[in-house]
């Protein structure tokens, strides 16, 4: 790593030629120690044609493990799937390797070489690789810093470097492989971060779908962890280093062909094991990160590789077009952060600090788990209160003067009976003007409501737990640029306004819009009720629709109600007819 002493590297000849056939482990070649590696428990029987199986076949088959024991079929299959993925016209092979190798460690010697700054911080496993091996790793990564100057931050490069080393015939095959993976063009189908930005980003994004997928274990880590996307941040060394060699190439063999969507399923999948192998005693007082990765390193105690990737694939997620929109949002909230391109490493902590934080309605703790349920993008930013009964005083003018201008917003409700609910409204309460004198619904699919006391708990829009509900509309084939869209989200606002390809973050003239993936024009829905996300008239403000309103307030801000309703399916939040103690409106500080 970055400040070390320089890496030792001994030169040796190697073979010209390597039979996979013929190496004392089936599939393995000269950098490996066949005494660490797991060998199969039966004979491997891999079609002979599968290469020449259609796509959708292809993934099947690398899904339910075809060459899941086969050494020698990785070996063969590993630098010819990598030859289909699309990347740059220019990228550096096999033969520009062994002349940069050759001028940088010359003939067969002793020299020193720093290992390249994108290292630093990042895990180099080296599984089950001899000493040949290591010293073959070290010298690709060092390759890979000089040819590409612009990889300033790089968690996964290095372990997948020494996972593709095992079934490499020697070392500028490995590297041809890896400059492949960082000079991938594919749209919408990254293989590699190559920089501390585009890595947060994807750790935000991580963050963003384990609330939504796995909401069990992100209670739990959300009552645990001071910080949540502190723990998030760790989600790619759960996969690797985290997890045994076993497990590692099953999921490298799915990666490959399918890109980072994988990672984000498996470690998905391995979060909500996690969460059904804590005990009744929960984590409280523990070192979550410690406890996760104690989890991953003994996973094959709690689930075996195949059921793991099972259930990794049963989990609905995006498109990965609706997952680049999610990071490029995340990335542009990182960036109004101050986080750049370039930057190796954070300057600042990246997370709100709730110890500064006070409300008359809840408490940091409580705070810091609601904090956690947003969108990842919006939580970088610390909350504002916009407005406060106690302060403002009971006026629904007060309250739609205090919060216009403000996207998205949390309205904090604690009753006379002490109970404590609430709602995520992600558009601004002047929309409400323009349904005219009618008093209609706006807002988008990441609105939801929740509870805070006595017991913690968040109901999203029904069609992102039940997606069955709705069908998606079929989308005409359209040539680029297409035209802008009829309206985002399903909102009320004027589409000149907006942009397909743009989701909020907090800023002072609100550029951009919400994700795609929650617009209500992509959706069949069975009723309208099904999309009543929030409406305000002189009369008061209504959340959530159909079959009854999530909470309804009336003009004096004093007097409620909530019922079950269609568009979040929730429970009443707290007593169906309440009083309010008192009300909060909190923001986001751009």
């Amino acid at each position: 790593v970055l400040g070390s002493p320089p890496v030792t590297i001994v030169v040796t000849s190697e073979a010209d030629t390597w039979d996979i056939d013929s190496s004392p482990c089936l599939g393995c070649g000269q950098f490996v120690d066949w005494d660490k590696m797991p060998q199969p428990p039966q004979p491997a029987q891999m079609p002979r044609d599968v290469l020449g199986r259609p796509p959708k076949e292809l993934k099947r088959l690398a899904r339910e493990g075809c060459w899941g024991w086969s050494h020698a079929g990785r070996a063969r299959l590993y630098p010819r799937l990598i030859q289909q993925v699309s990347c740059r016209l220019v990228t550096p092979d096999a033969l520009v390797y062994r002349d940069v190798a050759g001028r940088l460690f010359g003939k067969p010697s002793v020299s020193s070489h720093p290992l390249p700054e994108f290292l630093e911080g990042c895990p180099m496993p080296t599984y089950c690789l001899n000493a040949h091996g290591v010293t073959a790793l070290k010298k690709i990564l060092i390759c890979v810093g000089t040819l590409f100057p612009d990889i300033t931050h790089s968690p996964l490069l290095p372990a997948l470097a020494a996972l593709l080393l095992h079934y490499s015939e020697d070392e500028a095959q490995c590297f041809e492989s890896v400059s492949r993976l960082v000079a991938s063009n594919a749209p919408h189908a990254g293989y590699i971060d190559q920089s501390f930005l585009a890595h947060q980003a994807s750790c935000m994004t991580f963050g963003d779908l384990a609330s939504k997928h796995c909401p069990a274990a992100h209670k739990l880590i959300a009552g645990a962890a001071d910080n949540v996307l502190e723990v998030y941040s760790e989600w790619l060394s759960w996969l690797f280093p985290g997890l045994p060699f076993g497990y590692a190439v099953r999921v490298l063999d799915v990666f490959l062909l399918e890109g980072q969507k994988v990672l984000y399923r498996i470690a998905l999948a391995l979060l909500k094991q996690f969460g059904l192998s804590v005990g009744p005693a929960g984590l409280q007082g523990s070192d979550i990160k410690a406890e996760l990765q104690a989890f991953v390193r003994n996973i094959a105690e709690h689930i075996t590789v195949d059921k793991l990737l099972e259930r990794a694939f049963g989990i609905r997620l995006f498109s990965r077009k609706e997952i680049w929109l999610l990071q490029m949002a995340n990335r542009k909230a990182l960036m109004e952060r101050g986080i750049t391109v370039v930057q190796r490493r954070p300057s600042f902590h990246l997370a709100v600090d709730m110890q500064s934080f006070s409300s008359s309605t809840v408490t940091a703790q409580e705070m810091r788990l609601v904090w956690s349920w947003i969108p990842e993008r919006f939580s970088l930013f610390p909350p504002l209160l916009l407005f406060s009964t106690s302060q403002d005083g009971c006026s629904l003018q007060r309250f739609y003067t205090c919060c216009e201008g403000y996207e998205p917003t949390v309205l904090l409700i604690k009753t006379t009976e002490g109970e404590v609910c609430g709602a995520f409204l992600s558009s601004d309460w002047s929309e409400r003007k323009k349904s005219g004198a009618t008093s209609g619904f706006f807002g988008t699919g990441e609105c939801f409501v929740f509870t805070v006391r006595p017991e913690a708990e968040r109901y999203e829009w029904v069609f992102i737990k039940k997606p069955e509900l709705a069908k998606a509309v079929p989308r005409p084939r359209q040539r680029s640029p297409s035209p802008a869209p009829e309206s985002p989200l399903g909102s009320c606002r004027d589409s000149r306004s907006s942009s397909p390809n743009q989701l909020a973050v907090p800023s002072p003239h609100r550029r951009g819009r919400l994700s795609p993936f929650l617009a209500i024009r992509h959706f069949l829905l069975p009723s309208k009720t099904a999309s009543m996300f929030m409406s305000g008239s002189r009369d008061g403000i209504v959340i959530g629709g159909g079959g009854g309103q999530a909470l309804s307030l009336d003009a004096s801000l004093l007097w409620g109600r909530t019922e079950r309703c269609e568009t979040f399916d929730n429970p009443p939040l707290c007593q169906e007819n309440f009083q309010v103690q008192l009300l909060e409106v909190w923001g986001f500080q751009s």
